[in-house]
């Protein structure tokens, strides 16, 4: 992976300064860029592969990301997966700043992130696939190690880039979307076969009726061991997990398919349209046609 850094005052066409490089497990670029006094991503609602850190300071707006839509002032310091859209829009204010750092996805299979001492590296760029915002504490304390990075060269950027990771990994954040679910995420998280096991089950079922008892058994485990099992590997329950699944992916059909809300509700894992309709807004305060035309409005208006 290369790792690049284009200095402020330097040309867009200008060759940025390369960081540091890695060949696993093919060849990619990361680009760190600084940006004054210009408005915010010009572009509309876009994704890309890449995972992102963006640091915006002295303006205000708002920023979408996903199914989220936040008012920010003053500073906003955000991670995002990759393939998660997104955009800010801010005023042009006299010393605004941005500074926005892309690396590739591969950058999460590097050989040492699997070290016990890069495990909150690890768990950081998995939760960012659903977008993290920073509290404003770690905001202000990580702000000027983002500014430093711009000014460094060489080996000395790879060592800030690895600590700017580590520091974002331990700070308190918030995840940003709901209309996504990976169950591979529950599974790094809970580093327990029995956990992958089950989540294929339910990612392979989730149509269909899916009773606790016939999972426990697939783990060879009583009910009331394996909820308290699940619960203690993935910090929610089983039913919670499942129904959380079956809401995203009816999140995801929602926006990007013509489908009916009835056939969405049972092509989701639902039984019947008032079950699903009472839990998609106790998950997404919007009911189904609400949320529709929430994104539609999204995609309309940025």
């Amino acid at each position: 992976m290369y790792v690049h850094v284009r200095h402020p005052g330097q040309n867009e066409g200008e060759v940025p300064s390369v960081l540091f490089l890695s060949e696993y497990p093919e060849p990619r670029q990361a680009v760190l860029s600084e940006v004054f006094g210009l408005p915010l991503l010009p572009v509309p609602v876009h994704y890309h592969p890449e995972y992102e850190i963006n640091l915006v300071m002295n303006t205000y707006g708002e920023r979408i990301v996903g199914d989220s839509i936040e008012v920010f002032k003053d500073i906003d310091l955000v991670m995002i997966g990759p393939n998660l859209s997104h955009k800010w829009c801010g005023k042009v204010v006299e010393g605004n700043h941005v500074i926005t750092i892309q690396f590739s996805e591969s950058f999460l299979y590097l050989p040492i992130l699997n070290k016990r001492l890069f495990a909150p590296i690890k768990k950081l760029l998995n939760d960012s696939k659903q977008g993290v915002c920073f509290s404003r504490d770690a905001q202000l304390k990580i702000k000027d190690k983002i500014i430093e990075l711009t000014r460094l060269q060489g080996f000395q950027t790879a060592l800030a880039f690895f600590s700017l990771l580590y520091d974002l990994a331990i700070s308190d954040r918030y995840t940003l979307v709901s209309n996504k679910y990976d169950t591979r995420d529950t599974v790094l998280a809970s580093k327990s076969r029995r956990i992958a096991k089950v989540c294929s089950y339910v990612e392979a079922h989730f149509t269909e009726s899916i009773v606790l008892s016939d999972v426990a058994e697939l783990v060879g485990m009583s009910d009331s061991a394996f909820s308290h099992f699940f619960k203690s590997k993935t910090n929610t329950t089983f039913i919670d997990y499942v129904n959380s699944l079956r809401i995203a992916k009816a999140c995801q059909l929602l926006s990007d398919t013509n489908q009916t809300v009835s056939e969405i509700c049972y092509s989701s894992g639902f039984n019947n349209m008032s079950n699903f309709i009472r839990m998609f807004k106790k998950k997404k305060q919007y009911t189904p046609n609400e949320y529709r035309s929430f994104m539609s409005q999204i995609l309309l208006k940025y």
